[in-house]
């Protein structure tokens, strides 16, 4: 008798935030799916910051959450403190963050992924993939057990022959006290696919007793906290637990080069490359030797734990110069170590070797999501952990792909990059990859992406009908400004008072509200105002909504012009191995880049580095256009 059914729909290999996320995709679709993890117990480990979101990172936790995936609500759920970073830019630079609890964050989604129908689980390490002329048929376990399966989702993380980095010690694991996974990396050589490898790095965890926060400075969260998820399901924090930050001194930078010679990133023991956007405290002091001091983050890990982590001390330097240099940063000066800090090397798959669904080109049925692909953050994992096993399922129910666009979703920008352009350091994702980013805010990712994913299957009907009535709400009211007039001495006084010029004769609201000294805080001081609101019991969201689309109709328009430009090439197809050898006209550069891409469109052509506008339009010419 078997262990498990004859064959599954989807197994996803690995439990992080890629891996939770595509089992719980593919499971709510209706697939039957299996979630294999070496170790139950560290389902959605936060294995570096407790912390969800940021610059990007918010945007694209809002749109998990508007396509139907748990992020955001998971991180509502374990918060400690909300920020929306950038409130002093544009809404299209706003970007929500959480403070999460580490310890509840893992406990919610192990939770909801076992209330989550057509799910189940087993705890061993996959130690190969079962391929029969280039389809995936199953994995095999380290015990010898074969599972049958019909796609697979490989979300390995740091695992794949993970090598840990403490000073001159080194040993071998995907996480502090867990072993590495082998075998897979090795296989899927043998199938003709490169292999490389990268690194990260963590920072040491302290003990909140014995630090001394009257010497740092406090960072609270926001006074209004909002909250990731659209749904009703969760809440805005009524309490928050506070940051805070102190700052590196020459005196520490003075002690930590004590233990560069012993340094596996400066004598050569690391080879790979780490996230530029997030060097290690010895590298920062490295390639910034004129900076005096450094910004450090002390974030708590939840509400109950006195464990700290401590942001922006992330090294690999020996334990001894790590606890002697931490010593000397204001507040810790009798500090107690949890646990060193360190570095990680692992295998990754450039991502060029995957199609927009995330599906690999040599082997069908198989997919790559998270740190397989080189990149690094929990929410780009998890959004295409969500991609991913979506679009196993639907591959498996023979229907179309569900694949978003640069000018749909930030999701959609991060898998274009990476599977043309590639990355060769851990990709993470900015508000500056996107060209359409005012399109692309954290505030509408419902009204963008929860109708696409409704009509794939995943996002409810509940979902649907709640942001159709926040939209049908907004569009209301901004009509309501267009339609009704307002005469100068109701206002003169407003428009003095905010540098504005005054009016001579009446005019519509929709005027008054687009000038940019006038906010909505000014507009409801008017009496028809207020009652309309009142009356309609508008709330935040959809004040909100109103006021950016008065406020930024002109931006919107222009870029949904030029997405739509865009779309022209995007139609434009190139058929499945197309022979680019037979285009003499192509750079040589051209020619190679774009045999090895495959794009399909020309629009996606275009993108590919290497290729040059006369190239694109040598392929226009060809294709009759």
């Amino acid at each position: 008798m078997s262990l498990f059914q004859d064959v599954y729909d989807v197994i996803v290999v690995g439990a992080g935030h890629a891996g939770c996320e595509a089992a719980a995709a593919a499971a709510n679709m209706g697939s039957k799916t299996l979630l294999v993890t070496m170790n139950l117990q560290t389902i959605a480990q936060m294995s570096c910051n407790p912390a969800m979101g940021g610059i990007a990172k918010g945007q694209i936790v809002r749109e998990i959450d508007a396509i139907g995936g748990y992020s955001g609500i998971v991180s509502d759920k374990t918060a400690i403190q909300f920020k929306m970073l950038n409130k002093s830019k544009g809404p299209a630079m706003w970007s929500p963050r959480v403070q999460s609890d580490r310890m509840r964050f893992a406990e919610e989604w192990r939770l909801r992924l076992e209330r989550t129908p057509n799910l189940d689980f087993y705890q061993e390490m996959v130690s190969g993939l079962i391929v029969d002329q280039n389809t995936i048929l199953g994995v095999k376990t380290s015990l010898g057990i074969e599972i049958k399966a019909r796609s697979v989702v490989l979300t390995n993380g740091t695992f794949l022959n993970g090598l840990i980095h403490i000073g001159n010690k080194q040993f071998g694991g995907g996480r502090a006290g867990e072993k590495a996974a082998t075998g897979i990396t090795e296989q899927l050589i043998s199938y003709g696919f490169e292999s490389g490898r990268m690194k990260t790095g963590t920072p040491p965890r302290v003990d909140g007793r014995s630090l001394d926060f009257s010497k740092m400075i406090i960072q609270p969260g926001d006074e209004a906290p909002e909250k990731f998820s659209y749904s009703k399901e969760t809440k805005p924090l009524t309490e928050q637990r506070a940051c805070h930050m102190s700052y590196t001194s020459p005196k520490v930078h003075d002690l930590l080069r004590e233990g560069f010679d012993r340094s596996p990133m400066f004598n050569g023991r690391i080879k790979s490359l780490g996230p530029r956007y997030c060097p290690s405290i010895e590298d920062k002091i490295n390639r910034f030797a004129d900076k005096d001091r450094h910004q450090l983050f002390i974030e708590p890990e939840g509400w109950d734990t006195c464990e700290i982590y401590v942001n922006g001390f992330s090294t690999s330097l020996p334990e001894d110069i790590q606890f002697k240099a931490l010593r000397s940063v204001a507040g810790f000066e009798n500090v107690k170590f949890f646990r060193p800090g360190y570095a990680i090397e692992y295998d990754y798959f450039p991502p060029t070797q995957l199609r927009h669904t995330l599906e690999t080109k040599l082997v069908s049925g198989l997919y790559f999501a998270g740190q397989i692909n080189g990149t690094t953050g929990y929410e780009e994992a998890a959004s295409q952990g969500l991609m991913a096993g979506m679009n196993a399922h639907l591959k498996v129910q023979e229907q179309d792909p569900f694949i978003l666009k640069r000018d749909q979703a930030y999701i959609g920008v991060l898998i274009d990059d990476l599977i043309t352009k590639g990355t060769e350091e851990p990709y993470r994702m900015f508000t500056s990859r996107a060209e359409y980013r005012t399109l692309l805010r954290q505030d509408n990712a419902d009204e963008r992406l929860t109708p696409l994913s409704f009509k794939a299957g995943l996002a409810s009907k509940e979902r649907l009908e709640t942001m159709e009535k926040k939209r049908e709400e907004a569009d209301k009211l901004v009509s309501f400004f267009h339609k009704t007039s307002i005469l100068p001495e109701e206002v003169n006084d407003i428009l003095e008072e905010r540098g504005s010029s005054p009016m001579k004769q009446s005019d519509k609201m929709y005027k008054v509200f687009s000038r940019p000294q006038i906010h909505l805080s000014d507009m409801i001081t008017f009496d028809k105002v207020a009652s309309y609101i009142k009356e309609n019991n508008l709330d935040k969201d959809v004040l909100e909504q109103a006021e950016i689309k008065v406020k930024y109709a002109g931006y919107i328009q222009k870029e949904k012009a030029n997405a739509d430009k865009l779309q022209r090439l995007e139609n434009i197809k190139i058929p499945a191995n197309f022979d680019y050898s037979k285009l003499k006209s192509l750079s040589f550069e051209a020619r190679e880049k774009l045999t090895k891409i495959q794009p399909t469109t020309i629009s996606q052509a275009s993108r590919v580095s290497g290729v040059s506008p006369s190239d694109i339009s040598v392929m226009l010419v060809y294709m009759g256009r």
